[in-house]
């Protein structure tokens, strides 16, 4: 699986850019996690990729003891 690079601009400027684990179909960017649970900075990070994309549909995978997901949706009339 290879990692993708997700650029950021602020007022146009390239500022720097995030790693997401997997986009799929320029319609998923997809976070896979190993950790005893999920927690409101995994989804944060999730939401900044979206947010930086035009991608509108996020899944926070988690592979840990227990595994489990979420689903996120940002959706952006800017786009």
């Amino acid at each position: 699986m290879q990692q993708e690079s997700i650029s950021v601009f602020y007022d146009n400027a390239k500022v720097g850019y995030y790693v997401a684990d997997m986009i799929v179909g320029n319609y998923d960017i997809v976070e896979n996690k190993a950790c005893s649970a999920l927690n409101s900075d995994h989804e944060a990070q999730l939401l900044n990729y979206l947010k930086a994309t035009k991608i509108e549909i996020g899944l926070l995978l988690n592979f840990g003891l227990k595994p489990e997901f979420k689903i996120k949706i940002f959706e952006n009339k800017y786009k």
